[in-house]
């Protein structure tokens, strides 16, 4: 184990000599994601669920639209920041209800290599979007009904986004008068 981690510890520093980079811990998380997803078609095996030869256009619009929006509302969202509080510190309000956050570098590797999953929408995007796929085998009615839901909100953040552009121009218009 010593001559793995000294290895890891090598390529570390042939990679970023001078910035700390959780090399480890980057593959640590990577196994758990290839662990999870094997996992996940163990379990589709087990319970003799049929795979899909290709998904439908409509599944996989509903589940990039809802991976997007869950990505964006567990990474970024002001609500759920509890949940990356153990591995960010608050930098700033960003709008929309979002914020900035900053990957802790004290502690351990794998804090901060949580803490930049956590804070990366496109980082955990691949984990979402794992998840759903998996349960749109395991579970399609309940995976489909999340994933609408999950879609209506982003459908209803671009018309917030677009209303409050709108707004602005009506005002604008206003002033010229």
């Amino acid at each position: 184990m010593t001559d793995v981690k000294e290895k890891v510890a090598r390529l570390r520093r042939a990679y970023a000599p001078h910035e700390h980079r959780p090399i480890g811990s980057y593959l640590v998380a990577m196994g758990t994601y290839a662990g999870v997803t094997a996992a996940l078609a163990g379990l589709v095996r087990a319970t003799g669920r049929p795979v899909p030869e290709r998904p439908a256009p409509a599944d996989v619009v509903l589940l990039s639209i809802a991976t997007h929006k869950l990505s964006r509302l567990l990474t970024k969202d002001a609500v759920t920041s509890p949940l990356r509080a153990p591995f960010t510190r608050y930098e700033k309000p960003i709008g929309s209800g979002e914020v900035m956050e900053e990957v802790r570098d004290s502690g351990s590797s794998a804090r901060h290599a949580i803490g930049e999953l956590l804070s990366c929408p496109f980082c955990l995007a691949v984990w979402v979007a794992t998840g759903l796929t998996g349960g749109l085998v395991l579970a399609p009615r309940l995976t489909r009904l999340v994933a609408t839901a999950m879609t209506a909100v982003a459908a209803s953040d671009f018309l917030q986004m677009a209303y409050a552009v709108a707004q602005q121009a009506a005002e604008g218009d206003d002033d010229g008068d």
